[in-house]
């Protein structure tokens, strides 16, 4: 079966979507391009600064991407086959995740640029906004800890394979040249280098930005061809913190200098966090976010072109059938819907619409193209994702590799169709995973600093330093614990908070969507709500607590014994909370569609009709 094929009729159906199925959200949600967004009223060079459509989709597109799309695509594919997973990005993408996105952003722009909870203290109660802030706060501490991790890694992927010539492998026949292969010559610590180099890029573009007369469009030409370089220059002066380990601790072996490595990682990761968290958008978060989305635009074209004009047949398994299961146990059901997370739908997005972008929306009609059109543009990462697994025979060793691999495996291949060189191929497939999860990081904690800020009252520098101090910590606590696996055996953190992570992302999903239920529901009085969010919100809600549950409560027994067990690790205590709070939530929510109290004044269009 041909790739290219299943690829152009993907692309097809989600372009046909954002030009019908995005037109008609417009026409529902009453947008209008003459009235003052929050972005142009409430302009503080901080946090609220309007910039131009083009360049806020780039930021926002870069930011809600991550490591999500890619990651979530090639474990389904892998675990149940890659048509299921193709089937849920398709449907998940167009009818609940542009969804979710869209009339996030739209809500929030209609309240000032505050954030989803808010939106819900308004529309629904106290209650409702403290449960649900709480529940923000622990998805974003679980996607910094799943993030950060799995890119602590990246930075040490091909350490074994590739010290060849060293006192850690001295023997080259140790080696198999499949590896080699696999790898394509690049180290972590090279992708490390490039990497720092990276995050110098945006700082030193945001200053020329501010204080010369440097403009945007020039910045952009000049800039993102440096990213390139940065990636060429990384292979020349490796950042191998496993090795610099191992020098100054001699008696240990080169996997344990890793682990050692990997925790140094993490903690210089969280600390940047902090860092991000603080400093003004202008310095950081718009033009690394706009590098970083013409370095995913420059992924997702690399994608294309190989497929196009690679000759790519699909080798992999369609269809593994209804019972197959992850290597963590994962069932098809429901855990295809919450692996694949962000290439779907992900309630992270509604943070980032309500949380950074809303505050920089120029016009209300923008959130067409900036929510839905980068939703859709996300499916197409996923796919290309996917795809990567799609080329690979069912017994590629490659298969049994972090999905990090899998990925810049992939990317190599279609760029080798360029006659690019796989070392730098590989290099780039490995750094924009990378980037992507930059972009993430600083947003997560920029968002939980947020909500530490709503919660305590503390709007100044003592509060954004307090807030980002606490989201930034809380995971330097998980990352610092060795992780087992249900076996005992030592496993890298990410592993185990991806399905929550996944499950806990989708329930906030669907949370997201029941307060815009709400919130249309009372301003509207519209049949057509149910329809368009109402019913995703079941479908969220129904597989998202699934999945939580079973991740979570058979933690709690003994199976030996079948008595109540009180776990001592806090991840499943965690996932109880989440569950509970959700629950609470569902009850506030139907309270306020069904209780007596009066609806807050209808949402009147200056121009726009009502369906």
């Amino acid at each position: 079966m041909s790739l290219l094929a299943i690829v152009a009729i993907t692309g097809a159906v989600l372009i046909a979507a954002y030009f019908t199925y995005g037109r008609f959200l417009s026409r529902f949600l009453q947008l209008d391009s003459r009235r003052p967004t929050p972005a142009v009223e409430l302009r503080d060079g901080v946090d609220y600064d309007p910039i131009e459509p083009k360049f806020l989709l780039s930021q926002h597109f870069s930011a809600i991407a991550a490591a999500g799309p890619i990651v979530g695509p090639i474990l389904a594919g892998i675990y149940f086959g890659w048509l299921p997973a193709l089937l849920w990005i398709l449907i998940g993408s167009i009818f609940i995740g542009g969804v979710h996105d869209m009339t996030a952003l739209t809500a929030s722009i209609r309240h000032k640029a505050r954030s989803i909870a808010e939106v819900v203290r308004d529309h629904m109660s106290q209650l409702s906004y403290i449960l649900f802030l709480i529940f923000i706060w622990l998805a974003l501490v679980y996607i910094i800890v799943a993030f950060a991790d799995i890119t602590a890694g990246a930075f040490l992927v091909g350490s074994e394979e590739l010290r060849i010539g060293t006192a850690v492998v001295p023997d080259p026949s140790a080696v198999t040249a499949e590896t080699i292969s696999e790898s394509g010559g690049v180290t972590g610590g090279a992708i490390a280098t490039s990497s720092l180099l990276y995050l110098a890029l945006p700082v030193i573009m945001g200053l020329l930005l501010r204080y010369t007369r440097l403009s945007l469009g020039l910045a952009t030409v000049i800039f993102v061809p440096l990213v390139g370089v940065v990636i060429w220059l990384g292979q020349f002066a490796p950042l191998d913190l496993g090795l610099i380990v191992q020098h100054f601790r001699p008696g240990q072996s080169l996997a344990e200098a890793d682990v050692t490595a990997r925790k140094i990682w993490d903690v210089l990761l969280l600390a940047y966090c902090l860092v991000a968290g603080v400093v003004p958008v202008w310095l950081l978060l718009q033009p690394r976010g706009h590098l970083g989305g013409y370095f995913l635009y420059a992924a997702l074209l690399a994608g294309v072109v190989g497929v196009v004009f690679g000759g790519f047949t699909v080798q992999f398994d369609a269809f593994k059938g209804w019972d197959a299961t992850g290597k963590g146990g994962e069932t098809f059901m429901p855990f295809l819907f919450v692996i694949i997370a962000c290439g779907a739908c992900s309630g992270f997005h509604a943070m980032i619409a309500s949380g950074t972008t809303s505050k920089q929306l120029s016009h209300e009609t923008d959130a067409r193209p900036i929510a839905y059109g980068a939703m859709l543009l996300e499916a197409m990462v996923a796919t290309l994702a996917l795809a990567c697994v799609m080329i690979l025979p069912a017994g590629s060793k490659l298969l049994e590799r972090d999905a990090n691999i899998v990925y810049a495996h992939g990317i190599s291949q279609f760029l080798n169709v360029l006659n690019i060189p796989t070392t730098f191929a590989m290099a780039f497939g490995l750094m924009a995973f990378t980037t992507f999860v930059y972009d993430t990081l600083d947003v997560c904690t920029r968002l939980g600093r947020f909500i530490v800020q709503e919660l305590t009252g503390l709007h100044n520098w003592a509060g954004r330093l307090l807030g980002s101090a606490l989201t930034a910590g809380v995971p330097l606590f998980f990352v610092m614990r060795t992780t087992l696996n249900a076996n005992g055996e030592p496993i890298a953190v990410w592993k185990v908070f991806w399905p929550l992570f996944g499950a806990s992302n989708q329930l906030l999903a669907a949370l997201t969507l029941l307060g815009v239920t709400v919130w249309l529901w009372r301003t509207r009085r519209s049949p057509l709500v149910w329809l368009i969010t109402g019913l995703p919100t079941v479908v969220m809600y129904t597989m998202s607590t699934w999945a939580l549950a079973k991740m979570t409560l058979p933690r709690f027994f003994d199976a030996a014994s079948g008595q109540f067990a009180m776990p001592t690790d806090p991840v499943p205590w965690v996932g109880v909370v989440l569950i509970v709070l959700a629950a609470l939530m569902l009850v506030e929510a139907v309270r306020a569609i069904v209780g007596s109290k009066s609806p807050p004044t209808a949402f009147k269009p200056a121009l726009a009709s009502s369906l």
